[in-house]
């Protein structure tokens, strides 16, 4: 698709069209929900924390309550180095955190939505939370709709 900039300028530019938003069903119902905006804004900001934890001492967590087989709860990631595996886009699909040990956790990057953080006494708390839909889940009804977080803990020195 081409356009044109200006009224009395003969300047051609090439427009892109937006990607469409997210389709998802709710019941008889369809939302559609951009989540490539905002899974574009928090990846800019988990780029940045990344950045700034780089090679210092973290720790990730994770719980999903009575609907999950596991808790992963302070996993240390020493001297934290960062990689990004693309997948053809400008996004990584996939960001590694390794540590000392071949210790890692892998972070999939398409339901991203959201980084917060959170400030206490003694630490730092950043939650990236990602999207698990609206409640339609025809082999667990009781499984919670909307968001999970990974927790992720720097320790004030």
């Amino acid at each position: 698709m081409k356009g044109q900039m200006a009224l009395f300028e003969n300047v051609k530019v090439q427009v892109e069209q937006p990607p469409p938003p997210t389709r998802v069903r709710v019941g008889k119902r369809e939302a559609r929900v951009p989540l490539y905006k905002k899974r574009r804004e928090a990846l800019e900001k988990l780029k940045a924390l990344l950045a700034e934890l780089e090679g210092k001492d973290v720790y990730i967590g994770w719980c999903a309550g009575s609907r999950g087989h596991f808790w992963l709860s302070n996993l240390k990631l020493e001297r934290l180095q960062v990689e990004g595996i693309s997948f053809g886009d400008k996004w990584p699909g996939v960001v590694v955190l390794r540590g000392r040990k071949e210790g890692s956790v892998r972070i999939f990057t398409d339901q991203v939505v959201n980084l917060r953080q959170q400030e206490y006494q003694g630490y730092t708390l950043w939650l990236l939370d990602f999207w698990n839909g609206f409640h339609e889940h025809p082999l667990d009804q009781w499984k919670p709709p909307g968001c999970e977080s990974l927790h992720i803990v720097r320790f004030k020195d």
